[in-house]
């Protein structure tokens, strides 16, 4: 398998304990180059500075990926920035799938109700012109730490059909 780099979209403020959680799982640790991953004081810093400074930020995290993992919590789909990621990654060519993460654990030790799919908001035509819809995986009841590899390589597959 050639070397990916993967794109990671979530709610920061709500998931970003449970998006630890996917991130460093051994599969994405040892299989996979992130983009950078911000901490809270750094997000609040290029948030301050405006919405072109954010879009540059982004634009600048999808260079070189080949997938965005999109992990879907509780509000996830409300978050403009999330849309935006989405819409730049397909515009790259980017595979796309979501993994639903809300029945993590919190810090506090809590799991969260699902949230909507925000790829329902969205339109996808393939190059053929059909419809596309991409694929959205349980990371519990999916087994996300033995199956994400497969499930990264299966979007790359489907979006360059």
């Amino acid at each position: 398998m050639m070397a990916r780099k993967v794109f990671f979209s979530f709610h920061y403020d709500r998931d970003v304990w449970r998006v630890n959680q996917v991130r460093n799982s051994q599969t994405i640790l040892s299989k996979y180059q992130e983009s950078q991953f911000l901490d809270a004081a750094d997000w609040e810093k290029i948030k301050r500075s405006g919405q072109s400074a954010v879009r540059n930020w982004i634009d600048s995290q999808l260079y070189g990926t080949s997938c965005t993992v999109v992990l879907i919590g509780n509000q996830t789909s409300e978050r403009p920035w999330v849309h935006y990621e989405i819409q730049k990654s397909w515009e790259r060519g980017n595979g796309l799938l979501g993994i639903t993460i809300h029945n993590l654990k919190s810090i506090i030790g809590y799991t969260d109700q699902p949230g909507l799919n925000p790829f329902n908001q969205e339109r996808f035509m393939d190059k053929y012109g059909r419809l596309y819809s991409p694929r959205v995986y349980n990371w519990i009841t999916q087994d996300g730490r033995t199956n994400v590899a497969d499930w990264i390589e299966q979007a790359i597959l489907d979006r360059n059909r």
